[in-house]
């Protein structure tokens, strides 16, 4: 079972640092923003499924070893929960509305997030590997 956790904690950080520093910012490197934007958007409720998915199942499978790294994963499974339903919505109503000011601050606590994610996980890909 340690084994497996590890796996998706790893699977989880993985993916996480690929999206946030790989594929978002290649897309707007290779497509006009107006065509990255709008495909970014649709990207981002399946990256939060994934975010989601990942830490609830390395979250169960890690509580009976380490509760400590089991409740850094239901924040973890939480705060995307927060990400996905509101703070993503709100995001694309304030780009739509033209709200520059808005969308940066929300965008900057999007990002705060999926850093503390990235950190999480990988505090936790160093507890399961010690």
């Amino acid at each position: 079972m340690t084994e497996i956790a590890l796996l998706l904690t790893a699977l989880l950080f993985g993916g996480m640092v690929l999206y946030a520093f790989g594929f978002a910012a290649f897309l707007f490197t290779a497509l006009p923003a107006d065509t990255a934007g709008p495909l970014l958007r649709r990207a981002f409720p399946h990256f939060y499924l994934f975010v989601f998915g990942c830490a609830v199942l390395a979250g169960a499978l890690t509580l009976p070893l380490d509760p400590v790294s089991a409740a850094v994963m239901t924040a973890i499974a939480l705060s995307t929960v927060f990400a996905r339903q509101v703070l993503m919505p709100a995001i694309n109503a304030a780009t739509d509305a033209g709200n520059t000011r808005r969308f940066k601050r929300l965008h900057g606590l999007s990002v705060g997030i999926t850093l503390a994610h990235i950190a999480g996980a990988g505090w936790i890909l160093l507890r399961l590997a010690g």
